[in-house]
């Protein structure tokens, strides 16, 4: 089912997520409710919080994107990050490199407002898997860029969190557009290049 997403200053998404624990009908329906959401909004990645629901669980799908790689490791191994796709992170806990590299990136929360951010250039990855079992992996590219932003969104944090003071007074004004729920201005300074 195609949910609302919640947009930038819902209280919900500053709410750290409650770990899952048995995978019952409802968490599978929760699930399958984040893909129909995530895929109508043609998003590559959507966290529980954005569909109003404070638990640990998002989903990811990089599947065709090919203008913005994704990378993927198994035990040090690369692998297709395509075989793996979509991805359902139950309970994810990351372990960041301390290489940053700065991208493009967006939410589904702030419509139309994308930032410059900073993140680790490799991410691991350890999971739960719908059949109760843990996965582990690692990540860079636009897949490890993607799952630091869902992972984010599970401890109540958010893009905007990663950028400078000076940087989100710049975004004030798009900020409130998006808080009431009306779009972003063409004129607006973050749309001027």
């Amino acid at each position: 089912m195609i949910r609302e997403i919640v947009h930038y200053d819902a209280p919900v998404l500053r709410a750290k997520g409650k770990e899952i624990g048995a995978i019952t009908p409802a968490v599978k329906s929760l699930i399958q409710d984040l893909f129909d959401t995530m895929r109508h909004a043609r998003g590559i990645g959507l966290a529980a919080q954005q569909i109003g629901e404070a638990l640990q669980v998002a989903v990811i799908d990089v599947t065709g994107i090919t203008e913005r790689p994704s990378k993927m490791w198994l035990k040090g191994k690369p692998v297709d990050p395509e075989a793996y796709m979509p991805l359902i992170l139950i309970n994810p806990v990351l372990k960041l490199t301390k290489n940053k590299i700065t991208g493009h990136e967006g939410c589904l929360s702030f419509p139309a407002l994308t930032l410059d951010i900073p993140r680790a250039q490799r991410v691991g990855v350890r999971m739960r898997t719908l059949d109760n079992e843990t996965f582990e992996f690692e990540a860079g590219g636009l897949l490890g860029r993607a799952v630091q932003h869902e992972v984010d969104h599970l401890h109540g944090r958010l893009f905007i969190d990663h950028i400078s003071a000076e940087e989100r007074r710049a975004i004030r004004e798009d900020l409130e557009y998006i808080k009431r729920g009306e779009p972003i201005p063409e004129h607006s300074p973050k749309n001027e290049s």
